[in-house]
């Protein structure tokens, strides 16, 4: 043997020993992206998603209720009409969050830094989704009625809803009997609120009191249920003016200076998804490094708006 023999390397990240040198961890990359999206997003799970293997838009029904009346004997039962309509949610375009690595500084760093790129790719998209459905829900609870005879959208406010523990409070069981008005089903229901509005629940001791029916802890900081309402905390109701916003959903552009939680159902507000959370990666040698694209293709859309409340200052 002399030192000019090749070595035989076992490549990790090859295919059956062939091919790709990094194929393997590309696809680890990829998924933990989709890993990440699924652990940082509160919304995607609470409101209606409609996944198309093909085209640009999808059709949501939407029905209404039926009717009665007393029947006199002997006249002929014509029948009631059940109104219904129909919203088309389209896809917004291809949604993108990517990075460069270059070779030299991988080689240099002294820890692992992919896996940390990986949790921001998949933690952006977590977060620009969100964003689009709790701006939706938002605009749900602004809109009109889709069925004809239902009611739209609610919203209610105080100048202290954001400060004041007992103002919150009160609009939460405001909003479940506003709910509860509209035959809104009791299953489904949920109130989204920013850290600050959930921490203050949290400390309402006739809120947390279990001798008083109350669900939660003053002392890990939690609070389960208000007024009927799954309580979600979250980071990712917009609180700016993004009615020109080049980052939002077209559909989902608007001003969300005076919003403060949100309060509804999961049937308020759809999303059609085309393409799922997915990662390409492409070698560019003349810039010595790796370029990673994570992407989605969605829209968003009102469907029912009786079944969204939006809590505000005026």
């Amino acid at each position: 043997m002399t030192i000019a023999d090749p070595t035989t390397v076992s490549r990790l990240g090859q295919i059956n020993g062939s091919g790709d040198a990094l194929a393997l961890f590309l696809k680890v990359f990829s998924g933990e992206v989709f890993a990440q999206f699924e652990k940082d997003t509160q919304f995607k799970d609470r409101h209606f998603v409609r996944s198309i293997k093909s085209g640009k838009s999808a059709q949501f029904p939407v029905i209404g209720r039926a009717t009665a009346a007393y029947h006199t004997p002997g006249a002929w039962i014509e029948g009631s009409v059940i109104n219904a309509a129909e919203k088309i949610i389209s896809i917004d375009g291809l949604l993108t969050a990517s990075t460069f690595i270059a070779d030299i500084d991988e080689a240099m760093n002294h820890y692992e830094v992919r896996s940390r790129y990986v949790e921001e790719l998949g933690r952006k998209l977590a977060v620009l989704f969100d964003r689009n459905v709790a701006g939706m829900f938002a605009l749900a609870a602004r809109a009109a009625a889709t069925i004809t005879d239902e009611a739209g959208g609610s919203q209610i406010t105080n100048a202290a809803m954001a400060t004041d523990v007992n103002v919150l409070t009160s609009a939460l069981f405001a909003s479940a009997q506003t709910l509860d008005e509209k035959w809104v089903s009791k299953e489904g229901r949920q109130a989204f609120v920013r850290p600050a509005q959930f921490y203050a629940l949290a400390q309402n001791t006739n809120l947390v009191n279990k001798f008083l029916g109350g669900e939660g802890s003053i002392a890990k900081g939690e609070i389960e249920t208000v007024a009927g309402f799954p309580i979600v905390k979250t980071t990712n109701i917009p609180s700016t003016d993004l009615s020109s916003d080049a980052t939002v959903s077209p559909s989902a552009q608007g001003n969300y200076t005076k919003t403060v939680a949100l309060v509804n159902h999961k049937d308020a507000v759809g999303t059609v998804k085309l393409l799922d959370v997915s990662t390409e990666s492409d070698r560019e040698v003349r810039r010595q490094g790796w370029f990673f694209v994570s992407k989605y293709a969605a829209g968003h859309g009102v469907l029912r708006p009786e079944a969204a409340i939006e809590l505000g200052t005026p």
